[in-house]
């Protein structure tokens, strides 16, 4: 990924933001038949990333174990307008770009059929996303019968990613001078795009304080 020095991001804390709520991963890799891209849902889980897939996707028959792949985590996005820079009133010098947030992770994956994987990936991800989306009404696999979550579980396989590298790229405006980056932010407020003009706050605040 082509990652400037200015639009990488390097906050520990806001990458694993950024995965965290930007969940559905684009996983890559190179197979036989060519680049395979297939979009899943993945949770950290100490040094990796869990997952699965349904034992009907042939990825997990085209993609040996230990084979390298790249997870995509991609964030908040939104274009940005020339008209939104106060400098264009006046040198006309601006054109059209695109503000996103991203996350690559490098890794190597490794495939499973063992009934304890499957039913630990799916008892994590729901638990995070029945607790965010239900609170005290959370599904629970217990919820189901029991031979009917056996009987799901047998049509998935699960997946686990062990991190080899991270690269976050936050190409947010920062290459401009500080009252069109501010122009931005409140482009991006007034339409709603809360979670870039946040960042982009933020980013602000300490361009502010800077001597």
């Amino acid at each position: 990924m082509y990652n400037p020095a200015h639009f990488a991001e390097t906050d520990t804390a806001e990458i694993e933001r950024l995965m965290h709520d930007h969940p559905l991963a684009a996983l890559v890799a190179q197979t036989a038949l060519g680049l395979d891209a297939n979009h899943v849902p993945l949770l950290r889980d100490g040094e990796g990333f869990v997952g699965h897939v349904a034992l009907a996707n042939p990825v997990h028959a085209d993609i040996p174990d230990d084979a390298p792949v790249l997870a995509i985590f991609r964030a908040a996005q939104a274009y940005v307008s020339p008209n939104w820079y106060p400098s264009k009133a006046e040198t006309h010098k601006a054109v059209p770009t695109w503000n996103y947030q991203v996350v690559h992770v490098h890794g190597t994956l490794r495939w499973s059929h063992a009934e304890k994987d499957k039913r630990r990936a799916v008892s994590l991800l729901t638990a995070r996303h029945e607790r965010a989306t239900n609170g005290a009404d959370a599904w629970r696999m217990a919820d189901a019968p029991a031979d009917y979550m056996t009987s799901m579980l047998a049509k998935i396989v699960a997946l686990r990613i062990e991190i080899g590298g991270v690269i976050a790229k936050a190409k947010l405006s920062q290459n401009r001078e500080l009252e069109d980056f501010s122009g931005v932010v409140r482009a991006l407020e007034a339409r709603g795009l809360n979670a870039m003009s946040e960042r982009m706050r933020r980013i602000g605040k300490g361009r502010e304080e800077q001597p």
